[in-house]
Protein backbone atom coordinates (compact mmCIF):
# COMPACT_ATOMS: atom_id res chain seq x y z
CA UNK A 1 0.00 0.00 0.00
CA UNK A 2 1.49 3.28 -1.13
CA UNK A 3 1.49 6.11 1.37
CA UNK A 4 2.67 9.68 1.07
CA UNK A 5 2.59 11.52 4.37
CA UNK A 6 3.20 15.26 4.49
CA UNK A 7 4.34 17.10 7.57
CA UNK A 8 5.81 20.45 8.55
CA UNK A 9 2.84 22.68 7.88
CA UNK A 10 1.54 25.17 10.40
CA UNK A 11 1.05 28.83 11.16
CA UNK A 12 3.82 31.27 10.24
CA UNK A 13 4.07 35.03 9.96
CA UNK A 14 4.52 36.74 6.64
CA UNK A 15 8.17 36.77 5.65
CA UNK A 16 8.84 33.56 7.53
CA UNK A 17 9.93 30.13 6.35
CA UNK A 18 8.72 26.56 6.54
CA UNK A 19 10.09 23.24 5.39
CA UNK A 20 7.56 20.64 4.35
CA UNK A 21 8.41 16.96 4.27
CA UNK A 22 6.73 14.09 2.49
CA UNK A 23 7.63 10.57 3.53
CA UNK A 24 6.90 7.87 0.97
CA UNK A 25 6.35 4.20 1.64
CA UNK A 26 5.06 1.20 -0.27
CA UNK A 27 6.77 2.18 -3.51
CA UNK A 28 10.24 2.18 -5.01
CA UNK A 29 11.03 5.80 -4.33
CA UNK A 30 13.77 6.07 -6.94
CA UNK A 31 11.31 5.07 -9.68
CA UNK A 32 9.17 8.16 -9.22
CA UNK A 33 9.43 11.84 -9.84
CA UNK A 34 7.96 13.80 -6.96
CA UNK A 35 5.92 16.95 -7.01
CA UNK A 36 4.41 19.53 -4.69
CA UNK A 37 1.08 21.21 -5.26
CA UNK A 38 -1.20 23.39 -3.21
CA UNK A 39 -4.88 24.23 -3.11
CA UNK A 40 -6.51 27.19 -1.45
CA UNK A 41 -10.24 27.28 -0.67
CA UNK A 42 -12.27 27.94 -3.79
CA UNK A 43 -9.24 27.70 -6.06
CA UNK A 44 -7.81 25.07 -8.35
CA UNK A 45 -4.85 22.97 -7.37
CA UNK A 46 -1.60 24.76 -8.28
CA UNK A 47 1.68 23.20 -9.33
CA UNK A 48 4.62 24.29 -7.20
CA UNK A 49 7.61 22.11 -7.94
CA UNK A 50 8.75 18.82 -9.39
CA UNK A 51 11.96 16.89 -8.92
CA UNK A 52 13.18 14.08 -11.12
CA UNK A 53 13.80 10.54 -9.95
CA UNK A 54 17.49 11.18 -9.42
CA UNK A 55 17.06 14.69 -8.10
CA UNK A 56 19.10 16.12 -10.95
CA UNK A 57 16.29 18.05 -12.59
CA UNK A 58 13.84 20.40 -10.92
CA UNK A 59 11.00 22.46 -12.30
CA UNK A 60 8.97 25.15 -10.59
CA UNK A 61 5.68 26.89 -11.07
CA UNK A 62 5.96 30.31 -12.63
CA UNK A 63 4.89 32.22 -9.55
CA UNK A 64 7.37 30.50 -7.18
CA UNK A 65 10.04 33.00 -8.27
CA UNK A 66 12.91 31.49 -6.33
CA UNK A 67 11.13 31.40 -2.98
CA UNK A 68 10.64 27.61 -2.90
CA UNK A 69 13.18 24.81 -3.26
CA UNK A 70 12.39 21.14 -3.78
CA UNK A 71 14.81 18.40 -2.82
CA UNK A 72 14.76 14.67 -2.11
CA UNK A 73 16.61 12.19 0.06
CA UNK A 74 16.64 8.69 -1.35
CA UNK A 75 17.97 7.18 1.85
CA UNK A 76 14.94 8.47 3.72
CA UNK A 77 12.37 8.12 0.91
CA UNK A 78 11.47 11.72 1.57
CA UNK A 79 10.90 14.80 -0.55
CA UNK A 80 11.11 18.30 0.88
CA UNK A 81 9.82 21.73 0.01
CA UNK A 82 11.71 24.62 1.54
CA UNK A 83 9.59 27.77 1.49
CA UNK A 84 10.95 31.23 2.21
CA UNK A 85 9.56 34.77 2.21
CA UNK A 86 6.09 33.42 2.77
CA UNK A 87 3.10 35.62 2.01
CA UNK A 88 -0.51 35.45 3.18
CA UNK A 89 -1.49 34.35 -0.32
CA UNK A 90 0.61 31.21 0.19
CA UNK A 91 -2.03 30.00 2.64
CA UNK A 92 -3.32 26.67 1.34
CA UNK A 93 -3.25 22.93 1.81
CA UNK A 94 0.01 21.59 0.43
CA UNK A 95 0.18 18.16 -1.20
CA UNK A 96 2.98 15.97 -2.38
CA UNK A 97 2.58 13.52 -5.22
CA UNK A 98 4.53 10.73 -6.89
CA UNK A 99 4.37 9.87 -10.55
CA UNK A 100 5.94 10.16 -13.94
CA UNK A 101 5.38 13.71 -15.17
CA UNK A 102 7.65 14.84 -17.94
CA UNK A 103 10.07 17.67 -17.34
CA UNK A 104 8.37 19.80 -19.98
CA UNK A 105 4.95 19.35 -18.38
CA UNK A 106 5.76 18.90 -14.69
CA UNK A 107 2.44 20.20 -13.37
CA UNK A 108 0.18 17.78 -15.19
CA UNK A 109 -1.80 16.26 -12.35
CA UNK A 110 -2.89 13.26 -14.40
CA UNK A 111 0.74 12.13 -14.59
CA UNK A 112 0.92 11.69 -10.83
CA UNK A 113 -0.17 8.29 -9.54
CA UNK A 114 -0.17 8.84 -5.80
CA UNK A 115 -1.07 11.77 -3.58
CA UNK A 116 -0.66 12.60 0.08
CA UNK A 117 -3.43 13.78 2.34
CA UNK A 118 -2.08 17.32 2.54
CA UNK A 119 -0.75 19.61 5.23
CA UNK A 120 -2.16 23.03 6.04
CA UNK A 121 0.05 26.09 5.72
CA UNK A 122 -1.32 29.34 7.08
CA UNK A 123 0.57 32.60 6.67
CA UNK A 124 -0.56 35.50 8.81
CA UNK A 125 -0.08 39.13 7.84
Amino acid sequence: QVQLVESGGGLVQAGGSLRLSCAASGLTFSNYAMGWFRQAPGKEREFLARISRTGAVTRYGNFVMGRFTISRDGAKNTVYLEMNSLKPEDTAVYYCAAGRPTSDNPGSTDKYDYWGQGTQVTVSS
